[in-house]
């Protein structure tokens, strides 16, 4: 994978290449959006028992599980650490909605939108790492897409991407319609450079 030093066997993790002396990873963020519904690529629906259902009720812990879930490999590191009442604030803001994609009964993967004025941003998005490769990543999108352009007073939709994360993403957004607006980069500490996985002592190898 492009940026990473590949699995490494011994602690099965991911290490990004762009440490420095000081600690601190330089990571690349990539900023796209749609501003029409029309702008909208559906991807085709998968076969068989797949749903995206809007979580109804405020779960702390259903965010907890999907971001560790979901992001363990991708080094997404900043909540890792959060306390109850800190994933309870952060579900309950106003104007964030979750919603799963359901394979078979199973969690497959997820989104997290929060609509603040006119705009509505995908501020968490991904699926399970064993659901990655069998053409669901697109129906979820699609479906999640339409749901924002749906909110009421909708004018743009948005989300960002970085280089810590998988290789194809940026490519996704853009196979749906996302047009990047917007890049930047920025240093982070040491400890987002290593995917620690969904749980620590998983010792899950990254694909």
């Amino acid at each position: 994978m492009s940026g990473w030093s590949g699995k490494n066997r011994t602690n099965h993790s991911r290490v990004f290449q762009g440490r420095d002396e000081l600690g601190t990873v330089l990571v690349t963020i990539t900023y796209v959006q749609q501003t029409s519904p029309d702008d909208l690529k559906p991807a085709a629906v998968p076969d068989g028992d797949v749903r995206v259902v809007r979580a109804e009720e405020t779960s702390p812990e259903f965010h907890r599980y999907f971001y560790l879930s979901v992001g363990g490999d991708w080094l997404w590191n900043g909540r890792r650490d959060w306390n109850w009442d800190q994933w309870e604030a952060h579900a309950s803001r106003p104007g964030v909605e979750l919603w799963a994609l359901w394979v078979r009964g199973t969690p497959a993967g997820y989104a997290v939108l929060r609509a603040v004025d006119n705009d509505v941003e995908i501020e968490n998005f991904g699926l399970l790492p064993s659901f990655i490769g069998r053409g669901l990543g697109g129906h979820l999108l699609t479906e999640v897409v339409r749901r924002a352009w749906a909110i009421e007073g909708t004018t743009r939709v948005l989300l960002n991407t970085c280089s810590l994360d998988g290789p194809h993403a940026l490519r996704n957004y853009e196979a749906r319609g996302f047009v990047p607006y917007r890049t930047e980069q920025e240093e982070r500490s040491d400890k987002d450079g290593v995917a620690r996985g969904p749980w620590d002592g998983a010792n899950r190898v990254p694909r």
